[in-house]
């Protein structure tokens, strides 16, 4: 909520201030986007892992399976709307690999199942040590 704030209340005062007085002023800058946190890469494979997790887990009869997509909306929620899009797109990746391959629950989803929950571990623990609060 916090980064939303500072755009918000400065597009407020830029929309009181009075228009330019001649028509010599340069014309506004182009808003640019903000510049991608330095863990997006992980973030973006995390949310991949999730996807996959999310199938897979279903597929395969696991008690958690209907945490997965409500995980991943816990952190679209956290992380805002201007990177949703590009998580979510992480997130549906992981999920149709497996849906496009798997129609029942093999020895081989249930390794997959294993390697992606150590992965993903990985990846949060790392994420929450390097860029933590």
């Amino acid at each position: 909520m916090r980064r939303l704030f500072a755009p918000a209340l400065a597009a407020l005062l830029l929309a009181a201030a009075p228009a330019p007085s001649s028509a010599q002023d340069a014309p506004p800058a182009e808003q640019v986007p903000a510049p991608a946190p330095a863990y997006e890469p992980e973030l973006l494979r995390l949310s991949e892992v999730m996807g996959a997790l999310a199938f897979l887990r279903d597929l395969c009869g696991a008690a958690d399976a209907a945490e997965w997509p409500a995980r991943m909306q816990g952190l679209i929620d956290a992380e805002g709307e201007t990177r949703a899009q590009r998580l979510a797109g992480a997130y549906n990746r992981g999920y149709r690999a497996f849906a496009l391959t798997y129609r029942v629950c093999t020895p081989a989803a249930e390794r997959a199942i294993t390697g992606y929950l150590v992965e993903g571990e990985r990846l949060s623990r790392a994420v929450a040590r390097r860029f933590g609060g």
